[in-house]
């Protein structure tokens, strides 16, 4: 992954190396701000290559962003594009399309090489992810993914599947887990075209871009109801819209069952907490992640690491 700051600069140059070096050599994009707010001028982002695309996080004090047909002559990308909004907001103007401004959680996509227009709303700057997803590396191929305006990502039912992709992107690149990667960039390219109409749900492309994103809401609901002792099928397939036949089907192409899945969730989740909260009672930490019992978590615990999870914590408290 590569990481850069403007901090590496001299404060009098920074504006200057990020709008020349960094948002026109490496984005592709014209950066415009007034001189007299230069010198306060802040930006750092990273870059990862994952599952053919790339990944970038950004943040950046206020400044305007365009991106003209010369940038795109310059700097031609024939990727799809997913923006997640993370900051206070953002503005989108200068397309065909209708102007629209995306609130902080939010999504748009486009196709990289039409013109726009961006800047932050309010005074927080910059904050988004974008994932360039090369067409040569979609599946479906369509004329119509070279047409796509940015836009918001507005299908209420799609919006969550394409967050939860989203999230396990971010988790897979920290765990360096490229298969999982390949699928999930795959799935979020499908899911974007589903939504501006250009893949059907119903086709084999579109069924198999949905189960990967339910299975990945599927997964952060489990997480985020590990404390629940009912935390059961039915109450995931509600959640998600599905019957519960439909989310075991879902779990049969993962590497792990729904109950396993739970398990192993538990069981991370618990060994973070002994090692967050080193003088927590094992008992409250048992509870706190969803066991039914001291007994049980003991159990499973010994089952999964082959030692008890006091054991456990006096190993990592030496330093094992």
């Amino acid at each position: 992954m590569f990481r850069w700051c403007t901090d590496e600069v001299e404060p009098r140059d920074r504006f200057d190396y990020w709008r020349e070096v960094r948002a026109k050599g490496l984005f592709g994009v014209t950066a415009e701000l007034e001189r007299e707010r230069r010198a306060d001028f802040f930006g750092e982002f990273s870059l990862r290559q994952l599952g053919g695309a790339g990944l970038v996080e950004l943040k950046a004090s206020p400044y305007a962003v365009e991106r003209s047909n010369s940038d795109i002559a310059y700097a031609p990308g024939d990727s799809i594009c997913v923006y997640q909004q993370l900051g206070s907001g953002g503005w989108f103007g200068g397309m065909r399309a209708s102007d629209f401004s995306i609130g902080s959680g939010s999504f748009a996509t486009s196709h990289t090489d039409l013109p726009y227009r961006t800047a932050p709303l309010g005074a927080g700057g910059f904050h988004l992810r974008i994932l360039k997803i090369p067409v040569s590396s979609i599946p479906a191929q369509d004329k119509r993914m070279r047409e796509l305006a940015p836009r918001t990502f507005n299908d209420p039912a799609l919006a969550p599947l394409l967050a939860a992709c989203f999230a396990d992107l971010g988790e897979a690149a920290a765990d360096d887990a490229t298969a999982d990667a390949t699928s999930l960039v795959q799935a979020l390219a499908h899911l974007a075209l589903i939504e501006r109409g250009i893949v059907r749900p119903g086709s084999r492309r579109g069924q198999a871009a949905l189960r990967t994103a339910r299975l990945s809401q599927a997964r952060r609901l489990i997480v985020r109801h590990l404390q629940n002792p009912d935390l059961v099928p039915t109450m995931v397939a509600d959640q998600l819209g599905v019957s519960v036949r439909h989310l075991h089907m879902l779990f049969e192409t993962a590497e792990k069952s729904f109950s396993q899945t739970v398990t192993d969730e538990r069981l991370k989740q618990s060994r973070r907490l002994m090692r967050e909260a080193p003088d927590r009672l094992i008992a409250d930490v048992a509870t706190a992640c969803g066991f039914e019992s001291l007994a049980t978590y003991y159990r499973v615990f010994n089952a999964a690491y082959g030692m008890a999870p006091g054991d456990f914590r006096a190993k990592g408290s030496d330093g094992g």
